[in-house]
């Protein structure tokens, strides 16, 4: 009998039934006017005179009225170097202890995002949040005596100027509380190897001696380590292994491209929880198996805005304009493509942090990442966003009854034309000419602006397959393999030149 099990299951469910009724607007009043408070005296506070705006009859209009937006190069460039050149009381008391590097999706070099020990707790918190959210997905008792297996990057962090740099998912794991570790995996050992191929070795290495019940991790390295741990075995699934598997927790990327793939490595059906954890901090996670939206957490050191995602309202970088309209939490509406603005326990102001959502639920404030800003596919008007590039690519994976876990694509000009040049991360064999085809079919019925670009500037579709692991390579090839990798669903025309060199010398090799 599960006794440590049913005691959690117990605390759980007494926990949640203790919680109330969220009220995420009053949340959110609360946690803009403690941000404001706390950072009154830094010197970001005193630019913007976070004094008078508290001191203001309505201290969210102030705000947005007095601080600008900023991506992260305007306020690295003109507040964050500050305090990577050693200053205090910059954009937030004090100094951070730790700086999350965060390449994205979008270059090879890191962003340096701080992550300030206000930060670190709230990460904590919101773990804690979603452990207890668990109560609602009807686990058994058992389930939380099992392992849990976070596949994340290096928690070996390298020391600079006075603090630690590393990957977010790395200084969250290195900062689990004490009571977690007896269920962490791989370990602390394991976790800090930098090398993705060692540590992935070690993993597979130590997978039998592991009783997993819950697998943490983006997608994509999720996969690999899964196929790896089938193949060195002999496996037929990872159940086999694993038998007591349930849950998946997964983040950084929208997981519907690679349902079908990772639905092929198990014996039995594994629920899959959706979590928004960011360099910039935990902003949301699936607190309720009857939808799949993610609920804002809304009561742990993050004041959201929402900017109307339309094209007279960003910048040809992907930036949000001074000028565009900014919407809090009372006047969004469902249906709308909203740019995030995060202002946080980390000192980050009005922040763009590149990700588009739409509301499921106001009420509730629950959503579903859209996209990326600077992967809004606008070329010749066609109004694509990756929520609807995911969506045709699911559809091909059903109609020719094959596995797409990755792609990208590039609207491209060939000679006076636009086409729409797509890479698939599938199998050999396939009739090229044909998924073009569907593609350009599921598109049109998804999208009507697609569909007038189809008849006018946009010419058609091209597509190229290639395997999968060609998309890792790249990866490393710009970054390095694991960890908050991800891969770039749409690209410019110079950076799908160096694409296309690569993938071509790849699978000529």
């Amino acid at each position: 009998m599960a006794v440590l099990g049913n005691i959690i299951k117990g605390v759980i469910d007494i926990k949640d039934s203790l919680s109330g009724e969220k009220n995420p607007l009053d949340e959110q009043r609360q946690v803009l006017r403690q941000l404001l408070t706390k950072a009154a005296g830094t010197a970001f506070g005193k630019e913007h005179n976070f004094k008078k705006i508290l001191d203001s009859e309505n201290p969210a209009r102030a705000f947005a009225g007095t601080v600008p937006y900023h991506d992260y190069k305007s306020i690295s460039s003109r507040w964050w170097q500050q305090q990577l050149n050693g200053a205090s009381d910059v954009t937030w008391p004090g100094n951070a202890s730790y700086y999350a590097l965060s390449s994205g999706t979008t270059g090879k070099e890191s962003k340096k995002i701080p992550v300030t020990a206000d930060m670190v707790d709230a990460i904590r918190q919101a773990g804690i949040k979603q452990v207890f959210s668990l109560s609602y997905f009807d686990l058994p008792p058992d389930f939380f005596e099992k392992e849990i297996l976070m596949l994340g990057s290096s928690t070996e962090l390298q020391e600079s100027g006075g603090h630690l740099e590393g990957e977010i998912s790395g200084i969250s794991a290195g900062n689990i509380p004490f009571w977690f570790r007896k269920y962490y995996r791989p370990g602390d050992e394991i976790a800090r190897i930098d090398d993705w191929d060692q540590r992935l070795a070690r993993i597979v290495q130590k997978a039998p001696d592991w009783d997993i019940g819950a697998l943490s991790g983006i997608p994509s390295w999720i996969e690999l380590m899964l196929e790896a741990i089938i193949r060195k075995y002999k496996l037929d699934t990872i159940h086999d292994i694993w038998p007591n598997l349930l849950v998946y927790t997964s983040g950084g990327v929208a997981f519907g491209p690679y349902e079908k793939s990772f639905n092929a490595l198990v014996g039995k059906p594994v629920r899959i929880i959706d979590t928004y954890l960011a360099s910039e901090g935990f902003l949301a996670f699936q607190s309720r198996p009857d939808t799949p939206a993610m609920e804002l957490i809304t009561d742990n050191g993050i004041y959201f805005e929402f900017v109307p995602f339309k094209p007279d309202y960003i910048s040809e970088d992907g930036a949000v304009k001074q000028d565009a309209p900014c919407l809090g939490l009372e006047d969004v509406r469902q249906g709308q493509d909203y740019v995030l603005i995060i202002s946080t326990v980390a000192g980050a102001w009005r922040y763009m942090i590149g990700d588009t959502i739409e509301f499921k639920d106001v009420a509730r404030a629950r959503i579903q990442i859209t996209g990326r800003t600077k992967f809004f596919l606008n070329t010749v008007g066609s109004q694509l966003s990756v929520n609807k590039l995911d969506e045709a690519v699911k559809r091909l994976e059903e109609l020719f009854d094959i596995k797409i876990p990755e792609y990208t694509l590039c609207a491209r000009r060939i000679g006076s034309e636009f086409y729409h040049c797509w890479y698939l991360g599938t199998g050999s064999g396939m009739d090229e000419g044909k998924l073009a085809s569907a593609l350009d079919g599921f598109l049109k019925e998804a999208n009507k602006n697609y569909m007038v670009a189809r008849s006018k500037a946009l010419k058609g579709v091209k597509v190229r397959c290639v395997p999968a692991s060609v998309f890792y390579e790249w990866s490393a090839h710009n970054k390095k393999k694991g960890g908050q990798v991800k891969m770039e669903r749409v690209m410019g025309p110079g950076k799908f030149k160096e694409w296309e060199d690569f993938a071509g010398e790849q699978v000529l090799a």
